[in-house]
């Protein structure tokens, strides 16, 4: 997939990163020069373009006419927004993800502003469909940009704590939801009655403390 991603901050190096290891074209916007020094470094097989990308020029260099992604991931949610109402209306990208930082703009991130995925830190949404990229690449996007909390993803193994128990017998670390589970290709939003079946990759919405907590019991 040719992929672009507006934000170079932590949230865009990760993403661009992981998607390049999948073997991904990605080219990332960021206008920082402190932050494309960063991304030079930690991503030395994407395309960076040091400009803005609220410029229609600027997502042009960057070869938004034969993008299949656009990812607006940048710290202000006036420029994700230009961004991707560019993206989609004015260049028709078929996938425009948008990080909304502040949910008091959540319900500005919708289709009619050209947005397909709004991923809002605050709500940890979970409403995202697997085309084009795949279920890892998704939840790089909704890594949350403090250190208190994040979006886990584990693999059930076979004869783990967690294994053939429905969610509602399971305890969990404080602070822990269950977000998703990918039961060998179907995503589902899981209640307490869902069963985890080895093989069955779990996302969940964890503490910093609660993380290898939980991949103990999923190991």
């Amino acid at each position: 997939m040719q992929i672009i991603i507006a934000g170079g901050g932590k949230i865009g190096a990760h993403l661009a990163s992981q998607l390049c290891a999948d073997g991904e074209t990605v080219t990332i916007i960021e206008q920082r020069a402190e932050a494309v020094e960063r991304l030079r470094r930690s991503c030395p097989d994407c395309t960076i373009i040091e400009q803005s990308a609220s410029n229609p020029r600027t997502l042009e260099r960057a070869g938004v006419h034969m993008a299949d992604v656009v990812a607006a991931v940048t710290g202000q949610d006036e420029v994700n927004l230009v961004v991707s109402m560019l993206a989609k209306m004015e260049f028709s990208v078929p996938r425009v993800v948008a990080r909304v930082n502040d949910p008091a703009n959540a319900w500005m991130f919708t289709p009619v502003n050209g947005v397909d995925v709004g991923v809002n830190q605050a709500e940890i949404i979970t409403r995202f469909i697997r085309e084009g990229m795949s279920l890892r690449d998704m939840l790089t996007l909704m890594k949350l940009g403090r250190d208190e909390h994040s979006i886990v993803q584990t693999t059930v193994k076979p004869g783990s704590k967690v294994e053939g128990m429905p969610l509602s017998q399971i305890t969990f670390p404080d602070q822990t939801i269950v977000v998703a589970v990918d039961h060998g290709g179907d995503l589902i939003v899981p209640n307490g009655r869902t069963v985890l079946r080895a093989g069955d990759e779990t996302v969940l919405f964890c503490s910093r403390e609660g993380r290898d907590e939980i991949r103990r019991m999923f190991a």
